[in-house]
């Protein structure tokens, strides 16, 4: 090993509200920071004996936190063909974060307020769509409305499969924020 030691006794005390604080920054949920820090942990623990020195001891568990952040958002970006804008309905029920598809009345079963809340809805979606930057739109809307698949949509933009999960994330983050503010 070169100048750096590496001594996972020290990891929580030293590195834990870094780790955290650098993963809830990214995930945006408590449980899941905790959890993908705790794994991070594991992780550089099975793989101690790679640790070559080359980076500090706090970069190279960065270095393993980073990627376990990209598998976790390749894994509830994994399916494909639900709707893809998660949203809070109610903060105290078991019911937060349903996919919206999922809250949608049946359409053979309408009364007249639920089409006015329903159109109601619909414009405040697509207000909140128009204060999204102009690429940001455009993506959600070919992979959320139009039904785009990935490939399409990256050989028409020309962006990479992962700028686009990117984008999608942060249009479904600044959506939900905008949703909260003027539809709830």
């Amino acid at each position: 090993m070169a100048d750096h030691q590496i001594n996972p006794n020290n990891w929580i005390n030293l590195y834990s509200d870094y780790l955290f604080n650098y993963t809830i920054s990214r995930v945006n949920d408590r449980e899941m920071a905790q959890d993908l820090v705790s794994e991070t942990f594991l992780a550089g623990l099975k793989s101690m004996a790679n640790f070559k020195g080359e980076a500090s001891e706090r970069t190279w568990l960065i270095s393993i936190l980073k990627r376990k952040i990209i598998d976790y958002y390749r894994k509830i970006n994994s399916n494909k063909g639900k709707a893809e804008v998660r949203m809070s309905y109610n903060g105290d029920t078991e019911a937060e974060g349903d996919w919206l598809e999922e809250r949608v009345a049946d359409p053979f079963d309408k009364t007249a307020e639920d089409k006015i809340e329903n159109s109601e809805l619909g414009n405040a979606i697509y207000d909140c769509m128009a204060k999204l930057p102009e690429k940001q739109a455009e993506v959600f809307k070919m992979k959320t409305i139009l039904g785009y698949d990935t490939e399409t949509i990256c050989n028409e933009l020309e962006i990479t499969a992962s700028n686009l999960w990117v984008i999608i994330h942060r249009a479904r983050t600044a959506l939900a924020d905008c949703m909260e503010k003027n539809w709830f």
